[in-house]
């Protein structure tokens, strides 16, 4: 899983049929050695632009949906609420 910031709604009009009705966003990702990285997040629990969200990526994410089959990599699991420090 990786952290990430949602910068902005993604919109495509033209997609597959087994996409239809899912919300699309742009994240960058926060930390660690892929930091600034974008990649486009499918949205299951409501987060908005500006959240700081945990996103799980492959296989995770396409469980993450009602049908495994549905070509995703990328999903939005949860919305980070404050961040803990290591120490």
């Amino acid at each position: 899983m990786i952290t990430a910031k949602l910068i902005d709604n993604v919109w495509a009009t033209r997609k597959a049929e087994s996409l239809n009705g899912l919300k699309f966003m742009l994240a960058e990702v926060i930390g660690g050695s892929n930091e600034g990285e974008r990649l486009v997040v499918v949205d299951i629990i409501g987060a908005g632009i500006g959240d700081r969200v945990i996103v799980t990526t492959g296989s995770s994410a396409r469980k993450m949906l009602s049908d495994d089959t549905v070509p995703v990599d990328a999903c939005v699991v949860g919305i980070i609420d404050e961040d803990c420090q290591f120490k």
